[in-house]
């Protein structure tokens, strides 16, 4: 099934050769990322809402593979299943496009850092080796996506969610890695990650 996931994602991000796929430009794209996505996500990717994801600097294969799982209904969260169902494959390919050109920049908003709970998620992070797949400043890259400067109470709701097995991922990796950490160790593991500072970094 992962295989077949892979290909298909592949196919809709223009990397198979079996299609030809029309050429809409990022122009395009990114006024509808301003005219469907910016009163949710932000203008420039930086969520204002609660329990809303960031997409500043997220990477563009990270944002197609979401978008497919969602049209897919391997996700499900109402307003953005009903979205992505709409979306043919040039859709996916032209908005995550569009949202790997939005600069990394920090959150608008963040709750003080508090030390003990930033080293009580260091600790939990260094343990379940987080920074080794999201990279050293949690950067990201391709289907990993980008932590660093993302809302806390967002990551929080993800990492709850792979936990109880409810939210899918690209691969189990995520919900395998939460099986068994206790809900503070979450809470302190979303107030390290939303922490780390916001450095550029590679976004394929």
């Amino acid at each position: 099934m992962r295989r077949a996931l892979r290909r298909a994602l592949l196919a809709a991000a223009g990397l198979l050769p079996a299609a030809a796929w029309p050429q809409a430009t990022v122009a395009s794209y990114a006024e509808r990322y301003a005219a469907q996505c910016a009163a949710c996500h932000g203008a420039q990717g930086v969520s204002t809402l609660a329990q809303t994801p960031s997409l500043a600097g997220q990477p563009s294969f990270y944002a197609i593979t979401q978008l497919f799982l969602f049209r897919d209904g391997r996700r499900d969260s109402g307003p953005m299943t009903a979205i992505a169902k709409t979306m043919s494959d040039d859709d996916l390919r032209g908005f995550a496009d569009a949202i790997g050109k939005l600069p990394p920049a920090p959150p608008a908003a963040t709750s003080p850092p508090d030390a003990q709970r930033l080293a009580r998620g260091a600790a939990a992070a260094q343990r379940l080796h987080c920074l080794g797949c999201h990279g050293s400043q949690g950067e990201g890259a391709r289907q990993v996506p980008r932590v660093a400067g993302q809302r806390e109470d967002y990551l929080l709701l993800a990492l709850r969610g792979f936990r109880a097995g409810t939210r899918a991922g690209y691969q189990p990796a995520m919900t395998e890695a939460m099986a068994g950490v206790a809900a503070d160790e979450l809470d302190d593991l979303a107030h390290f990650l939303a922490h780390l500072p916001v450095q550029p970094g590679a976004r394929p």
